[in-house]
């Protein structure tokens, strides 16, 4: 099966150069192309290809456009590999495209590009869910710093934490001092690139680039919260001050989903041809699950988890949550027929519960998710678990929660790992007797 790619270059002549490239390669299909940021994603939101591959500069601004586009379209299509190619050599830029993990990612110079398989090699990597950096790259990341380099080891390690977005008050936090204090370190970070520059340093251009364009971004934490969270919702977060570890109490409904058979499924399947599939089923999943106001926490293989009710508290996440089911289901259908008969089906089991959670950012200021921790999660695992193909399980307690009701089949109650008691729940659709 082919793996398809949506292209990104603003230069025709080397646009045209790698869709030759690719087109060498019986597995691959150019969906299209496209020469800005704009074009990019709405190109991407379009064809929805398992990869895309985009140069880094790009019209309005020519600075990161690729990086900055790439990012948007895996916030919008979770899954979906990115291939960046540079002239840049800087290993700065690579930092930045991988900021949020490494997981299907690749960075490559044009003028590399063309040996060998490099390229191919590249898009394959990525449309199953693997990495790869340019050697040269991965030399530049893993030399010493510059002997001669215009920073102290206190300055340098400033700039990157500002380059990787943490705010000022995040920094403060970690070096356990005050806002106004790095404020002023800052500003004498400025002070010493600038002399740097008119120095004549080409180290201290390189570093005060990065600077600006970082504090320009002004992404400060968001840029890691918004892969996992609605738009809005992100910014939303960050304002309530929540630092690394702070956690909210709510009651909300927590979802899990996962592909029946889905090891038997991979175990037959080509490689390329499973990967789009995910690709594809996460996609539609993201969408039905956003549709109705949903939180996807992760993807973890051929699972889905997502809450309701959190981070902004409402008072219908149970019928949000079980319409999301029921959209998932559907839109697994119609992916399914799209398959048949070349492909094999995904069916999907789906387990519902509400109840309390502690909602949490967990991991570090450079590396931060946002999810929900308790025994509603939990227990939403073990309902997940009782649920055929193209089932959805409710605990006692998101059938309580519900206005109205779907036709369901009410099950005797079973112990579960964890549990003292058995649990009841509800199974729709009925099945026939």
């Amino acid at each position: 099966m082919t793996i398809s790619v949506f292209l990104a270059d603003d230069n025709l002549i080397v646009r045209e150069g790698v869709r030759a490239l690719l087109e060498l390669e019986d597995d691959f299909e150019v969906l299209g192309h496209a020469a800005d940021h704009d074009e990019l994603v709405a190109g991407a939101d379009e064809t929805q290809p398992q990869v895309i591959v985009t140069d880094i500069r790009m019209p309005p601004t020519f600075s990161r456009e690729g990086i900055e586009a790439a990012k948007e379209v895996r916030k919008r299509h979770p899954g979906t590999g990115v291939v960046i190619l540079s002239q840049f050599d800087d290993p700065d830029y690579a930092v930045s495209l991988l900021s949020e993990g490494a997981a299907g990612y690749a960075y490559l110079l044009k003028d590399r590009v063309g040996e060998g398989d490099q390229l191919a090699r590249a898009v394959r990597e990525v449309a199953s869910g693997g990495s790869m950096l340019d050697p040269t790259i991965v030399a530049a990341l893993t030399a010493p710093a510059r002997a001669d380099s215009t920073l102290s080891a206190a300055e340098e390690d400033l700039l990157q934490q500002i380059a990787q977005g943490r705010s000022i008050k995040a920094i403060a936090v970690a070096r356990k001092t005050t806002p106004a204090d790095v404020n002023a370190s800052i500003e004498a970070l400025f002070a010493t690139l600038a002399e740097g520059l008119t120095a004549g340093r080409s180290d201290s251009l390189d570093r005060l680039k990065l600077l600006q364009q970082a504090i320009v971004d002004r992404k400060e934490q968001g840029e890691s919260l918004t892969r996992f969270l609605p738009g809005g919702v992100a910014t939303q977060v960050l304002e309530q001050g929540r630092r690394p570890g702070d956690t909210e109490e709510l009651t909300c409904t927590v979802l899990m989903s996962d592909i029946r058979g889905y090891t038997t499924i991979a175990e037959h399947a080509d490689p390329s041809s499973l990967a789009g599939q995910l690709h594809a089923h996460r996609a539609a999943m993201n969408r039905a699950i956003l549709d109705r106001n949903g939180t996807v926490m992760q993807f973890v293989g051929d699972a889905v988890m997502a809450v309701f009710g959190a981070p902004v508290a409402s008072d219908d996440h149970a019928e949000r949550a079980v319409a999301a089911a029921v959209a998932m289901h559907e839109a697994q259908r119609q992916l399914n027929a799209q398959w048949a008969p070349d492909r094999p089906a995904f069916q999907l089991g789906i387990g519902l519960s509400t109840g309390p959670v502690a909602a949490a950012l967990l991991g570090s200021e450079e590396r931060l998710e946002y999810t929900v921790v308790g025994d509603t999660v939990n227990l939403t695992q073990r309902l997940q678990q009782w649920a055929e193909p193209g089932e959805t399980v409710l605990s006692e307690a998101t059938w309580a929660a519900l206005a109205e009701r779907p036709a369901a089949d009410e099950l005797e109650p079973a112990m579960v790992k964890g549990r003292d008691t058995a649990v009841g729940a509800h199974r729709f659709p009925p099945r026939a007797t």
